[in-house]
C-alpha cells in the first residue's frame, strides 16, 4: 500500500465550492499516484475561515467559531474525497464544539463511508493561553483494511505515554501544525520516536502558511515525511520518504504490512515487546557525588 504525507499550504477561500475543489484536486492527485491513505495537516480546516470574509476569518473568537459550526460541512467534502477517489483520508484538523468547549478534531473517512473522529489530547501553550482551545475525547484504535491506524495530532506526538497508549497500531497518522521550523522537528522527531518505540510507521503531514489575514495559521512551516524503526526491512535512517521544507506537495511512500509484523517479531531490537522491561527500572535515580575538587 502507498501512504501519502501532505505539506499542505492554506488558501484563501471566497466559497465552499473553491474549497470543496481543492481538497477533490489534492485528494485526486494521491490517488493518481496510487496512494491508498491521504493524511492532511493539523489545522488545515481552519483556512474554512477565509469563506467568511477577511474580517471573521482574523478573529480569533468568530474563526474558531466559524469552523465549529462548520465542521460537518469540512466532513462532508473529505467524506465525498475518500469515495471519489477510493482512499482513506484523514482531513485536516478544525476546532470543533465539544460539552460547550473547543476541541482540536480530525476525521478519518473511509472510502466505504465509514468515519470516526479524533480529538488532540495535550495542548500547546498558544491553544491553552490564546485559543482557549482544550483537550478532547480520549485516543483510539481504528481497525481498517489497511490496518489499525491511530492518531496523534502534533504535540500529542510527543509524549511517549501517548504513543504507547496506540501501541498495537501500524500506522501512526501525525499531522502538525508548527509555526517554525524548530517546532517542526520537535514534531518529527516525536513521530520517529513513537515509530522507533512501536515498531510502526508514523506518516506526518505539515500546514503550510504565510498569509497574516488568517488569525493563528498566518505562519507554519515543516513538510511531509514517512517515518520507521531503522530495523529489519526497513531504511537504516528510519525514513521511508521526506519531503522538503516548506515544498507544498504530497510525500508518498510504499510499505507492506507484513514489514511492520516481521520487525516486531524478528527485529535485531524488539522495542515494543521490552517497553514493560522499563517498569521495574524507573525507581528514582540514586544520586552519587564525583569529582569534588578539595581546597
Amino acid at each position: 500500500m502507498k501512504l501519502a504525507a501532505s505539506a499542505y499550504p492554506a488558501s484563501w477561500h471566497t466559497s465552499w465550492d473553491a474549497y470543496r475543489d481543492k481538497i477533490m484536486s489534492w485528494v485526486e492527485s494521491a490517488a493518481r499516484d496510487g496512494a491508498n491513505l491521504c493524511v492532511f495537516p493539523e489545522y488545515a480546516g481552519l483556512e474554512v475561515s477565509s469563506i467568511g470574509g477577511a474580517a471573521l476569518a482574523a478573529d480569533r473568537a468568530e474563526a474558531l467559531e466559524f469552523s465549529a459550526t462548520h465542521i460537518d460541512k469540512i466532513a462532508q467534502i473529505h467524506q465525498d474525497a475518500a469515495k471519489a477517489h477510493n482512499v482513506f483520508v484523514l482531513s485536516g484538523s478544525a476546532p470543533a464544539r465539544l460539552d460547550g468547549r473547543y476541541v482540536n478534531r480530525a476525521g478519518l473517512f473511509c472510502p466505504n463511508g465509514d468515519y470516526a473522529w479524533q480529538d488532540k489530547q495535550i495542548m500547546t501553550r498558544f491553544e491553552r493561553e490564546e485559543w482557549f482551545v482544550d483537550g478532547g475525547n480520549p485516543l483510539q484504535v481504528f481497525d481498517t483494511p489497511l490496518g489499525r491506524m491511530g492518531v496523534l495530532i502534533c504535540y500529542d506526538s510527543e509524549f511517549p505515554l501517548l504513543g504507547q497508549a496506540l501501541r498495537d497500531v501500524d500506522i501512526l497518522l501525525v499531522p502538525s501544525c508548527t509555526e517554525a521550523v524548530a517546532g517542526y522537528w520537535r514534531v518529527r522527531i516525536g513521530a520517529m520516536a513513537r515509530a522507533l518505540e512501536n515498531q510502526c510507521v508514523a506518516v506526518m503531514s505539515s500546514l503550510l502558511s504565510n498569509d497574516p489575514r488568517f488569525y493563528g495559521i498566518d505562519e507554519a512551516a515543516g513538510a511531509g515525511g514517512i517515518f520507521c524503526p531503522p530495523d529489519l526491512g526497513f531504511p537504516d535512517t528510519g525514513i521511508l520518504a521526506l519531503g522538503d521544507i516548506g515544498q507544498a506537495g504530497w510525500t508518498i511512500a510504499e510499505i507492506d504490512q507484513n514489514q511492520i509484523q516481521n520487525v516486531r517479531k524478528n527485529g535485531v531490537v524488539l522495542n515494543r515487546a521490552h517497553w514493560d522491561d522499563q517498569k521495574t527500572r524507573c525507581e528514582p535515580a540514586t544520586r552519587i557525588s564525583l569529582g569534588k575538587i578539595s581546597s
